[in-house]
Order: C-alpha cells, then structure tokens, then sequence
C-alpha cells in the first residue's frame, strides 16, 4: 500500500477515488541510474507512473543502436507503455532511468478499469497521449529539420531544464547514444560549442553558458 503523502502530490490531476485506488492497487519502485523499467519486447505487466527523477524512453533499429524519443518528469507516465497495454501486445520502446527514479507501478488491469470508470484518470490518460504526441513530432522535426550542432545544443538546453543545473554530469559516449550518433562527432561539435563559447567542458561535465 502507498502512502497518501506520497500521492498528495497528484492531488491536482486525480480525484480522491482514483487516489485512494492507487494507494491500495500500486506498487512502489525505485531505479537506480541505467536500470531499465521497461525492455522492448517485455510484456507489460505495470504502467509507470513517475514520482522522482527523469526516465529516457528509447526506440531500438536492427543493429541495436538507441534513439531518445522523449523524456519523463515527475508527474509523467509513458504513452508508449499505456498504447502496449490498451493494445495487450510487448513493449515496443525501452525506458531507462535517466538518475536515480521513484515510480508508482500501477497493474494495468486496473489502468484499463479506471480508463471507463473514471473521468479524472481518463483524461489524465488522454492529455498524456497528446503530449507525448507532441513530444515525439518535435523528435522528428529535429531529425529532419536541424543540423546535428543544433540538435545537439537542444539537447543540453533540455538537460538542463530537466535537472535545474547549467552543469551536466554527462558523457561524450552517453550523448551520442542519445543522439543516435558517434562519440567522435558529439566531442567535435562540443569543442566546436566551447570556441563559441557557449558552453565549457570538463571530465564528463558540461557547464552551459549560453542559456
């Protein structure tokens, strides 16, 4: 069972029925830094609901290499991950905890009951589907219409508005990960950023001057 304060904070989205049936039906699960959540081609059993910390959901090509769709906050839930369960089919992204993360595990039996019972919970549910939408036509739009320099700056202007900070404790290797790119083109166009100065770099870290 979860605790009441914990759910306090999504006061503003649900009403108390849906809350009082999350305490009783959810389980509580934390991640550590790269635990994945949910694997591509696992049968979802939960819909995650986030709590603390940031979750990378990711779409796998056939030699294995990752592209970054969009990225969770506290408050969130993947859209991705709640179309598998309507659907009833695997899962068809990876989530990986971006830090170390909080998540309300809610068994999507219950999901699909509360999605015809409940008006809160339902359009909870729908907002979320339009804001991922969203999210993954502006991954598409940076694919197809930015060059990788500026993808790039996005990419650390959006780190930082996740994490609060101008400094990012990241890796050359992680971003390009992240970028579907070369660790050896991320590091170029860092310097490039630098000599702009735009940003400074150190071991593993990135301090964003221009923000």
């Amino acid at each position: 069972m979860i605790s009441k304060d914990i759910l306090e904070q999504f006061s503003y989205l649900f009403d108390e029925e849906i809350l009082d049936n999350i305490s009783k039906a959810a389980e509580l699960r934390t991640f550590k830094k790269n635990d994945i959540i949910i694997d591509i081609g696992q049968e979802l059993k939960y819909v995650p609901l986030l709590i603390r910390g940031n979750i990378k959901v990711l779409r796998e090509d056939n030699e294995g290499s990752e592209l970054l769709l969009y990225v969770l906050e506290s408050g969130d839930t993947c859209a991705m991950s709640l179309t598998c369960c309507m659907a009833k089919s695997v899962s068809k992204i990876r989530a990986i905890a971006d830090e170390e993360t909080t998540v309300i595990m809610i068994p999507i039996d219950h999901m699909r009951t509360w999605f015809n019972t409940n008006d809160s919970w339902r359009s909870f549910i729908l907002q979320s589907y339009q804001i991922r939408f969203d999210e993954m036509l502006e991954t598409i739009d940076t694919l197809a219409f930015m060059k990788m320099d500026e993808r790039l700056f996005k990419y650390l202007t959006d780190k930082v508005k996740l994490s609060g900070s101008i400094d990012l404790e990241i890796t050359h290797q992680e971003i390009a990960e992240d970028l579907h790119t070369s660790r050896v083109v991320v590091s170029r166009l860092l310097k490039q950023l630098e000599k702009q100065e735009r940003i400074t770099l150190g071991r593993n870290k990135i301090h964003i001057i221009d923000f």
